[in-house]
C-alpha cells in the first residue's frame, strides 16, 4: 500500500478550505479538531482504509507472502 489515498469527500473538504482566508482556514481545521476528537477521544479507532491495510496485512502474513525480516539487506 503506497502513499495516502484521499476519499473524494476529503479531497472536496480540503479543496474547499484551501479556498477560504487564512484565518477561516484555522476555524475549519479547530472545527474539523472537535469533531475527530469527539468520535476519538484518544486516537485509537481505526478508519476503514486503516481497517482494510491491516486485514490485507494479515492475510499476507497468515498465507506467507512477505518477505522475511532477516532476508532483507539493510546496509
Amino acid at each position: 500500500m503506497g502513499g495516502f489515498d484521499m476519499a473524494p469527500i476529503t479531497q472536496q473538504i480540503a479543496t474547499m478550505v484551501d479556498m477560504l482566508p487564512e484565518e477561516d482556514q484555522a476555524l475549519a481545521f479547530d472545527l474539523i479538531k472537535k469533531l475527530v476528537l469527539a468520535w476519538d477521544p484518544d486516537y485509537t479507532r481505526a478508519t476503514p482504509a486503516e481497517d482494510a491495510a491491516m486485514e490485507q496485512a494479515i492475510k499476507e502474513l497468515e498465507s506467507g507472502d512477505c518477505i522475511p525480516h532477516d532476508s532483507i539487506h539493510w546496509d
